[in-house]
């Protein structure tokens, strides 16, 4: 009798036993159960540096086909509202997409000219536009790089080495890419091969194509209709207030990319909403068969 009690103790404890451990098991699982992640986490690259050595960084999301360009800031400081913009899609990709598409990788690039920036802002970082309450736009401080040239003439389509902005004549370089803030973006534009480019620039109020030497590729139409309506901008197809030569997007162009450029209304707001809504009318463009 006792030696069956004590099997049938032993069956009891061990029984008891897996049963303990399997409810520690099966609550530490729940406990740890994965929980659908709504931060995503950029992948942070050097692209290249300034003049005065100062960082361009660029914050990619996503491993997906379709790949597009978010670039903010080429003419620095005095469109310091370009940047504020780009970092805000960075805090939105960073804190607000609960499910990011698998067929997108988005790269977004805030500053292109962070010594410009940094003429204007005295500062460097996410953070460094708080204090920022005057308007660059009459006196372009910050516009262009230590070298003085005009980086939105400084790319190889119909470029010269005086071009215009306004009514100045500006420096666009002793040669296409001649400056190193431009040729990384050419470097990263070549080794990426992103779907189109988008860049933020202030303060035209409109949505322009791009075109070179052979008119704007229909890609090109496409994506500025659908960014313009979305975003409630009007949809312009060519810049003529003056001649714009070397310019990012038009070199874009003549290497068979569409680029769009996204005027603000003025260079203080960063019309985030609206902007926001181009965006997401974007993504939903490519999402397409």
């Amino acid at each position: 009798m006792s030696s069956i009690f004590s099997r049938r103790t032993i069956t009891v404890i061990v029984i008891l036993a897996l049963l303990g451990w399997g409810g520690y098991v099966l609550y530490g699982q729940f406990k740890r159960a994965p929980v659908v992640e709504t931060v995503q986490t950029p992948v942070e690259t050097i692209i290249g540096k300034s003049v005065e050595g100062r960082e361009i960084k660029a914050y990619t999301y996503g491993t997906g086909k379709t790949h597009l360009l978010f670039v903010g800031g080429v003419h620095g400081g005095y469109e310091w509202n370009s940047v504020l913009l780009a970092y805000n899609f960075i805090d939105y990709l960073n804190t607000n997409i609960s499910y990011f598409p698998e067929f997108l990788t988005v790269t977004v690039i805030p500053a292109v000219n962070p010594d410009g920036v940094y003429k204007v802002i005295g500062k460097e970082g996410r953070f460094a536009f708080a204090d920022v309450a005057t308007s660059t736009s009459v006196t372009g401080i910050g516009r262009f790089n230590s070298n003085n040239v005009d980086l939105n003439r400084n790319f190889d389509c119909k470029w010269k080495s005086q071009s215009t902005w306004k009514n100045n004549i500006v420096s666009a370089g002793t040669k296409a890419f001649s400056e190193p803030e431009a040729a990384a973006l050419q470097g990263f534009v070549l080794k990426n091969k992103p779907t189109a480019v988008i860049f933020w620039h202030s303060m035209s109020n409109a949505v322009y194509a791009s075109e070179c030497k052979n008119g704007i590729l229909p890609e090109t139409r496409n994506i500025m209709n659908t960014y313009a309506k979305a975003a409630g901008y009007p949809a312009v197809d060519t810049f003529d207030s003056y001649e714009i030569t070397g310019d990012a997007e038009g070199w874009l162009a003549s290497i068979n990319i569409p680029a769009i450029t996204v005027e603000l209304k003025t260079h203080e707001s960063v019309e985030w909403e609206k902007n926001l809504a181009g965006i997401k009318a974007l993504f939903k463009y490519y999402q397409r068969p």
